[in-house]
């Protein structure tokens, strides 16, 4: 936007400029060129505003078909107890990070037969 909006504000101003210098009283190119200066203005308050910031929040939900209680969790490692920051979701798969021994491994659900 701003690699377009300087060269044409700067056109714009030079156009208004000349127009209002070269109008000798005549009203409608006073009229066009601060019409011109008007665009101008507008294309550089335009190129100068910075835009708001958009936050995203994405929300992931793990349906697991055992039933599985994060609480009762332990690592397999060393036996440690995990809680919900334990858990992190990668490529669709679900992780266990033990905070204790820093072992990281894939959770695998047990069928249910």
């Amino acid at each position: 936007m701003k690699l377009f909006a300087y060269p044409l504000s700067a056109a714009l101003g030079f156009l208004g400029v000349m127009f209002v210098a070269g109008s000798h009283g005549a009203a409608g190119r006073v009229v066009v060129g601060v019409v011109l200066l008007t665009a101008a203005v507008a294309f550089l308050w335009l190129a100068l505003m910075k835009p708001k910031p958009v936050e995203h929040t994405i929300v992931q939900k793990i349906d697991l078909s055992g039933d599985v209680a994060v609480e009762q969790m332990k690592c397999k490692s060393c036996g440690g107890e995990l809680n919900k920051d334990s858990v992190a979701v990668r490529a669709g798969a679900v992780f266990i990070n033990c905070p204790y021994c820093g072992s990281s491994y894939q959770l695998e659900e047990a069928p249910k037969w």
